[in-house]
Formats: structure tokens, sequence, C-alpha cells
């Protein structure tokens, strides 16, 4: 069964991506599952660090692009999520190909969420762990 509250594509999130940090670092959304979302970016001149390797905050930002909107789709209407808290552990290196992300609930609760987002390069070895901490907020009524 679907965790989703809210309707949620692959589609729709590349429309909401456009002119972002996200589509400026060539993040592309591959798939939406019933309870996952994932994601990939390229290992180019965009997301490279100095020494050739992808840079670790570009894993940052691929797992916060992942677990935020996957924290906001399954967040009841009328209602929205914003980060409170992430880590990351880089575990191996990435030179060239893609990383590719998975967001998966560990909790989705009335006011807090908790995403897992695994990253792995191209031959499927993980490179980057990471959990994300999301508070569920009331949205603000226009009065």
């Amino acid at each position: 069964m679907p965790i989703w509250q809210q309707a949620v594509s692959v589609a729709e999130l590349t429309r909401i991506s456009a002119g972002t940090a996200t589509s400026h670092l060539g993040i592309e959304f591959l798939e939406v599952g019933d309870d996952f979302i994932t994601a990939r970016v390229p290992v180019d001149a965009r997301t490279r660090q100095p020494f050739g390797l992808l840079h670790g905050g570009v894993s940052v930002v691929l797992a916060e692009t992942l677990g935020s909107v996957a924290a906001n789709y399954a967040c009841p209407i009328n209602n929205h999520a914003v980060g409170l808290d992430i880590n990351a552990n880089h575990l191996r290196g990435a030179k060239s190909g893609w990383v590719t992300g998975i967001a998966k609930p560990i909790h989705i609760g009335r006011t807090i969420q908790v995403w897992q987002i695994d990253m792995r390069n191209d031959e499927g070895e993980l490179t980057c762990v990471s959990r994300l901490t999301m508070a569920v907020l009331r949205k603000a009524t226009s009065k």
C-alpha cells in the first residue's frame, strides 16, 4: 500500500526541481514506488571535488533531495516537512558514472519523519549512507 498522501510521479518531481540545485547538479529522478523514491547524480565536472571523486557534499544534496521530497509527499494535505538533521557516512569514492540513491522511511509520524537514503555506484557498491530527520508542520493559512 502506498505511503504517499499526495499524487507523486517522476515527472512531477522533475518539474518542481527545474531551476534548483537539483537540476543544476544534474540529479535525475528515476522511480517512485509504494514506499521509496530513487534518483541519481552524475559524477562529472559539476559534482567532483578537486581530487577527482564525487564531492561528499553532493552525496548529501542527493540524500537531502530524496528524503525531503519523499517526506513532503508522505505528509497529510495541509502539512509540509522541513529538515531538522542529516548525517552521512561516506563509504566508497566514485570517480565516474552515476551514483543512485534510494530513500525509504524509517518512521513516518504525526510530527517527525525519519528517512534512510542509501547511495550506490554503477557497480551496485554502497558509496554513502545517510539518515534524514524531518519535522512535519502545519501549513500556514491565509487570513
